[in-house]
């Protein structure tokens, strides 16, 4: 029998479905906006590293303190690099203006990739509202508004390829990463309730390393670091904003 916490928590992270399909819309009609791309990553990033470095790692050193907090955020970070290399990959540098089969190659890849944002987003957001509900609303809702960009960024190559069927993929594919991950973050907590600040920590780090390793690349690509910087200072009024609207 589902809890009213977990049937919460599933709901919320569903919202990830509605900004998926957002943000493929926006791929649609703004397939060439590069200046749009630029600045949805930027506040992907921003968003992201604040979620990490403000609220799960602090939240997690107050309950089990620095060292061990430090040791599995770089377990976090760790596992993440692992599939990255596991997992058929690519940080989608290749794009218009390439060979057409280079385009297919990148379109596929894509929906690995985009699993690999989505999954750990999913289990961040759960455990940390088990841990505390104000901050697990905060995260999910920075986390719907953080995927609208990333989501129409990481579209535009599948268009680019004319592999439009494949979008029907992705989009249930990627909407339903989420869920999935805070369903384990759920699954987790339930057998191992006292290690929740771990699971806050790990998730910490497996954001820390798709900002950095997976979306800066793709911003470094379009090359308009100005813009880029544009989306890193929205995400942080959108981050103050949340934070007055949700004590």
């Amino acid at each position: 029998m589902f809890s009213t916490t977990s049937i919460t928590i599933i709901l919320l992270a569903s919202l990830s479905i509605i900004s998926t399909i957002i943000g493929v819309m926006l791929a649609f009609c703004f397939k060439k906006n590069t200046k749009g791309i630029a600045i949805g990553i930027g506040f992907s990033v921003g968003i992201m590293l604040i979620i990490s470095f403000f609220e799960l790692i602090p939240e997690s050193i107050q309950e089990i303190g620095f060292l061990k907090t430090l040791i599995i955020l770089i377990l976090g970070i760790s596992f993440i690099g692992m599939l990255n290399l596991i997992i058929p990959h690519t940080h989608l540098i290749k794009e218009e203006g390439e060979e057409n089969k280079i385009l297919i190659k990148t379109a596929y890849l894509v929906v690995f990739g985009l699993i690999l944002h989505d999954f750990p987003e999913g289990f961040a957001m759960a455990t940390s509202y088990i841990q505390n509900s104000s901050l697990g609303l905060l995260i999910a809702v920075a986390i719907a508004l953080h995927n609208i960009p990333e989501e129409f960024a990481m579209t535009v190559p599948i268009l680019l390829a004319n592999k439009k069927n494949l979008i029907f993929k992705v989009i249930f594919l990627s909407a339903l990463a989420e869920p999935a991950g805070a369903i384990l973050g759920l699954i987790a907590v339930s057998f191992l309730p006292s290690l929740n600040p771990l699971f806050m920590a790990f998730a910490a780090g497996a954001m820390i390393f798709i900002s950095l390793h997976e979306l800066l690349p793709m911003a470094k690509k379009y090359q308009k670091i100005s813009l880029f910087f544009i989306g890193l200072i929205s995400s942080s009024i959108v981050y103050i904003g949340l934070m007055i609207l949700i004590p």
